[in-house]
Order: structure tokens, then C-alpha cells, then sequence
């Protein structure tokens, strides 16, 4: 299911920059630069950065979507953007995330609305590339198990009822669908070494949408006695996809653990949207705060 948009003019708020500002001081404070180095100085290193991955790495503002091709919905303010400028990477960076992809997108080419095609991802790694960030994995499983969470809230808004569905049989399919996600993760992982033997891999996780508990139906349309239990599949994704970066010694940037800021928040707080999401941003994604808190945090990570 492809989500909605709306255009007009937005812009990362005032407080997200404050909090940015305080998150790359505390890098700096443990030690992350040496005392009276330059701000770049850990991270200059890389030329060549190339980025993969879905809608959650793909998009940004509407206003600022590539628009080649139309489909993807790839946004100048997605994270990778926003990482490769303070990467002062601009002018060589690489970005083929889109939309709707899978695993498979990053060696099959994927099929667009309106006959569009974004070529396999892989074919944007050369073995000179020396950065590489993905995100990848919900569209698998993730996703689909979440609208399907959506299509019965309605049956039973206060309670439970995907939580119900998912368990009756006295196991958890949903559970299992993302855990089995990992072998596809490292096959990508795996994928991009070949490809690109020398690059420094970053995988990079979800945000969440939900807080833990209570939830706001019918704005994020999870029933309220099902948001612990969707928040939870959430935090199986990203756990997963931790695991995965380990088996194959990439590092993880895990955005996930953060909380306040989901789609129940009110627009300037939040980082991802909700169903009826404000100007200039898609529904259920993140939004340009959220995807500059993402980028700050995997630079965190490159010191």
C-alpha cells in the first residue's frame, strides 16, 4: 500500500535543531573527536558514499522529492542527504533508496507506478565505494503485518483485536515473519562487501511510529489495547536487524529506542507522521526532523 502525500512548505523545527546540536556535543564530549580537532576531521575520510534502502530511508519533504523516478518518492532531505552533507559528500554521493523496496530490490529491478522502473540497487556500488547505508527489511514483513493491524482496529478500537488474530493459534506468525527476515538482511550485507569490498557499512534501523502504550486511534490507526503489542513488533524489526549487522560486522544505527517524538505527537514534536500527516510530509513516515535526527546519529556512529 503506497501512502498519501500532501505539499507545502515545511522545515526542521527550532527544538529538533536544539536537539541535534546537543547530540553531536555529547559525541564530542566522550571523546569522539580528538580536543581541538575539526568537526570533520573523524569522518573525512570517506569520497565515495552510496545509499540503499526503502520509504524510511527514501523520504522527506514532498516539496523536495528527486522526481526521477516519480515512484520512489526520494527527497534531498531524506537522511542520507542530510548525512552526506555533514559529510561534506554532496557532490559524490549516490542515493537509489525508493519507496516500496525489498531485499529483493537491491539485485531485481523494482517495478513503479505508471511503468517506472528503479534499477536494482546494487548497480549503484563500485568497488571504490567506501560508504554504504541501508535500510531495509519492514517491507518484508513489517509492513504488511501492520496494515493488517490497521485493517481490523476498527472492529475493536479499545482493545486488542490484531494481537488476538496474530496469537490464537498459541504462537505468533507476525513474530516469526520479521525473525525470518534476518537471512535476507545479511544476504544483502553480504552482497554489499562484495561488491564493495573496502566500504564502512552502516545499516540503519527504523524509527517508531507509536509510543509504547495508549496509542491515538483513529490518527494512527492501531487499536489502543494493540499499540504494546505493534510497538513491540517494531522493536523485534530493529532487533533483528541488529543481529544482523553483527553477524557480518557491519555497525548498526538503531534510531528506534527513541521516544516522544512519534506519530501520536503533534506536529513539531513528532518524526514520523501520522495518517493525516502535516504539510509537506507522507503519511506514517518520517518526516524532515525525523530524518535529521537519523542522519546525526548514524554521523555519530562514523567517528
Amino acid at each position: 500500500m503506497r501512502d498519501h502525500a500532501t505539499t507545502a512548505t515545511g522545515g526542521v523545527p527550532r527544538t529538533t535543531r536544539r536537539l541535534l546540536s546537543v547530540l553531536t556535543s555529547a559525541v564530542v564530549a566522550a571523546g569522539g573527536l580528538a580536543a581541538g580537532s575539526p568537526a570533520g576531521a573523524a569522518t573525512d575520510r570517506f569520497e565515495r558514499y552510496v545509499a540503499l534502502g526503502d520509504s524510511y530511508a527514501a523520504y522527506g519533504s514532498v516539496s523536495k522529492n528527486y522526481g526521477t523516478p516519480a515512484g520512489c518518492t526520494r527527497a534531498r532531505d531524506n537522511y542520507p542527504n542530510q548525512l552526506a552533507a555533514s559529510l561534506g559528500l554532496a557532490a559524490s554521493f549516490v542515493d537509489v533508496t525508493c519507496g516500496d523496496a525489498r531485499t529483493i530490490s537491491m539485485t531485481v529491478p523494482e517495478a513503479l507506478p505508471g511503468g517506472a522502473v528503479n534499477p536494482p540497487q546494487f548497480d549503484a556500488l563500485k568497488p571504490g565505494t567506501d560508504l554504504v547505508t541501508v535500510t531495509i527489511g519492514a517491507k518484508d514483513a513489517l509492513s504488511d503485518i501492520l496494515v493488517n493491524c490497521a485493517v481490523i482496529a476498527g472492529t475493536d478500537p479499545q482493545g486488542n483485536p490484531c494481537e488476538r488474530t496474530y496469537t490464537a493459534s498459541g504462537t505468533d506468525p507476525a513474530a516469526a515473519a520479521i525473525d525470518a527476515v534476518r537471512p535476507g538482511i545479511e544476504g544483502v550485507l553480504d552482497g554489499i562487501r562484495e561488491r564493495s569490498p573496502h566500504a564502512t557499512v552502516v545499516l540503519v534501523g527504523y524509527l517508531s511510529g507509536l509510543p509504547p502504550t495508549t496509542g491515538c486511534w483513529p490518527d494512527v490507526p492501531i487499536a489502543r489495547g494493540d499499540v504494546p503489542y505493534a510497538y513491540g513488533l517494531q522493536k523485534r524489526m530493529n532487533a533483528v536487524l541488529g543481529a544482523a549487522a553483527a553477524s557480518r560486522g557491519a555497525i548498526f544505527s538503531n534510531p528506534g529506542d527513541v521516544l516522544g517524538h512519534d506519530a501520536c505527537q503533534p506536529p513539531g514534536v513528532r518524526w514520523v507522521e501520522p495518517l493525516d500527516p502535516a504539510p509537506d510530509t507522507n503519511a506514517t513516515h518520517p518526516n524532515a526532523a525525523g530524518q535529521a535526527y537519523v542522519a546525526a546519529l548514524t554521523r555519530s556512529l562514523l567517528r
